[in-house]
Formats: C-alpha cells, structure tokens, sequence
C-alpha cells in the first residue's frame, strides 16, 4: 500500500500494492485510489479532458495512468470497486424536465385520453388512436437472404442498396385492435387527408362518433387538415398532454410490427415493402385483439398531479 504522507503531493502515484489471496480479489490501493475512481464515475468526462459520452471500466483506468494517479490498474479492479459501490457509469436512461405543467389542463387532457380507453362506448361510437411510422427503407440487399439450417441462423447480407422510404399512417381501433394502414412516399396534410378520405370509406355510416387519439403536430392541426374535420362532423381529435405519446395505443402496435415484420428488412423496392406491410396488417386483422388498458395504468402520472394541484382530485373523480 502506498499512501501520502504529511509532506507527498496531493497527486501521488501508486507503485506497489498487495494482491489479496482471495480467489478473483482485486488488487489494494490506497483509499484515495477508490475515492477518486467513484468521483470519476459521478461525472462526466468532458471536464476531465477526455471526449467520450460516458466512461467505462477500461477508460476510467487508463485515465488513472494518465493522470499518473496510479503506476497500473487493470479494468477488472475498477469494475469490482463501482460495483461495490453500485455505480454503472456505461449505463444512461433518458429522462423529461417537463416546460408543460401539471395543471388543471394537464390533468384534464389525461382524464378525457383514460375516459376515451376504458368507458364504455356507445354502440355508435368508437376510439381510434393514429400515428405515423416515418422513413421505412426496402433496403434491398446485394445477395439474396438465406433462410435458417441446421446449426445455421437466418443470414442476411451486410451490404443493401438505398431505394427511398415509405411512411406508414396507421390507425388502431382501441375496442377490436383492428388496425387501418396507408402508405405514402412523403408525410404531409395531403397525404393524411387521403388517409382520412380512406377512413370514411372503410368505417361504417352507423359509426356517428368517431373519437381519433393522436399528437397535436402541425400536420396534424393544420388549416387544410381543419378544413377536412369541418366537412366531417363524426371524426373528433383528441390530444393527449405533450410529452405523453405513450398514451397513443398505436405506438404499441408499431412495436409488434417492427417485431414481427421489419426486424430483418431486405426488401425489393418500395413497391414490395408497401405490398409486405398491407399484407401484415390483413393478416393481423385476421386474429386482431385490443391493448388491454385500465385506469390504473394513468394512476401513477395522476398521483403526481394531485400532489401538485389540488384541482386534480376532483377532476379524476368525474370520469
């Protein structure tokens, strides 16, 4: 063990240390040695002078090298110490410092999503929630895809060519799980119009409400886009808090078909690919089933707003 002494640098270098006899033990250094790797992993490393986005164990030794901290330390010794001290700098979640209060408003616009998904429905009634599922690529590859073997995965060549993209509008009846689908070449007022005017088409005159769940984006309040709601009473939008496109049920289905469908994507053309995806969404159709959602999965983000509002009680109570 090396220490500093009442006359050393604040910066000494570790040259000698004990190698504990305990199987897979990790060699002993100083205190300040294990102090200063836990500050290094509580920080970024921008301000220690290295460019990367998050440390690792092999990093955070090297700079201790580099530093001249210490003479050696391997990666296993850095790991075994920001285990003992459950840090995991290589780890990172994404998290939300919401600009969009938890009001009146707020919680208004959350109850009126949760009524839309677990009232009953009148038998001329129905919810869908609407999505687009932006820049799907054929992606065709140089060589064919090979089908899985004996001891053999399913092998798809590296290489692809770049052919365009497709947009996917998709809507999901939140009762049946009945998806509706339009593919388009480019994402605009136009080409949700069109999906709209298919819409009509396919849902059934007795059908006299229908409630649409979707983002409040620019494409999806614009004056053309108005205009088209204006001329169709029955269609209604609903939006639910920015930030919060979770509460989109569609966005669940957009995850089994990239799942199921788009997880290996070598197709021909965009033809092929419109034609693959239409044909997932009849299929899926075929065997359809709704999301099951409750009012317990907006209890937690409706507990907070009742620690912050007082108005927020009464208003969960009404629906």
């Amino acid at each position: 063990m090396c220490a500093n002494g009442s006359n050393a640098s604040s910066k000494s270098v570790c040259t000698d240390f004990t190698i504990s006899q305990d199987e897979g033990a990790s060699p002993l250094f100083p205190p300040e040695i294990d102090d200063y790797i836990i500050k290094m992993a509580c920080e970024r490393p921008d301000p220690c002078g290295r460019s990367l986005s998050q440390w690792d164990c092999q990093q955070i030794a090297e700079q201790l090298v580099r530093e001249g901290r210490v003479a050696s330390i391997g990666r296993e010794s850095v790991r075994l110490r920001l285990k003992r001290n459950r840090l995991k700098p290589w780890r990172y979640k994404m998290w939300l410092s919401s600009k969009v209060p938890r009001d009146a408003a707020f919680v208004a616009r959350v109850s009126a999503i949760q009524a839309l998904y677990t009232r009953a429905l009148a038998d001329d009634e129905m919810v869908l929630c609407l999505d687009e599922n932006t820049n799907l690529q054929p992606r065709p590859r140089l060589w064919p895809t090979l089908a899985a073997g004996i001891d053999q995965p399913i092998r798809l060549e590296h290489e692809y060519k770049r052919c365009g993209a497709l947009n996917l509008l998709a809507a999901f009846d939140t009762r049946t799980g009945q998806v509706y689908g339009y593919l388009a070449e480019r994402k605009r007022q136009i080409e949700l119009i069109a999906f709209l005017n298919q819409l009509e088409e396919q849902i059934p005159q007795t059908m006299r409400t229908i409630q649409v769940v979707l983002d409040n984006v620019p494409m999806h309040v614009g004056k053309k886009v108005q205009e088209w709601l204006s001329r169709h009473p029955r269609f209604v939008w609903s939006h639910p808090p920015v930030h919060c496109s979770w509460m989109n049920q569609v966005e669940q289905w957009f995850g089994i078909l990239k799942r199921q469908r788009l997880r290996i994507v070598d197709f021909a053309d965009k033809a092929a690919l419109s034609e693959r995806i239409q044909t997932f969404i009849a299929q899926w159709n075929e065997r359809a089933h709704p999301f099951r959602w409750t009012r317990q999965s907006f209890d937690k983000i409706l507990a907070k707003c009742q620690k912050e509002t007082s108005v927020a009680e009464p208003l969960v109570q009404a629906t």
